[in-house]
């Protein structure tokens, strides 16, 4: 499983990431909430997206994000999102 080294805020809309594999992502509020997985935005019964990509904001910020076990983030976005739970290996799947 893919860890996190070190993360960090570069702006209010992007974090950097250093993954345990040498390698470093940058990703933007936007992208991370777009490819959110939670119920409120991916169905639970037939795993289709609900949430349009287009609908969120280029302008979206963190509000916050705190590490949830030793395997994940949270993120509270700008828009009031916060029920996301983004697993190390997801956020890496993530095209910076």
């Amino acid at each position: 499983m893919i860890s996190p080294q070190e993360a960090q805020y570069i702006t209010e809309s992007q974090i950097a990431i250093k993954w345990d594999d040498g390698t470093e992502g940058f990703y933007t509020a936007q992208q991370i909430r777009q490819a959110c997985r939670c119920a409120q935005c991916v169905s639970e019964m037939t795993g289709e997206q609900i949430l349009k990509p287009e609908s969120v904001s280029e302008e979206l910020t963190f509000l916050d994000w705190q590490q949830v076990g030793n395997y994940a983030y949270n993120f509270k976005f700008s828009d009031n999102h916060s029920s996301g739970i983004y697993s190390f290996d997801h956020l890496k799947k993530i095209k910076p």
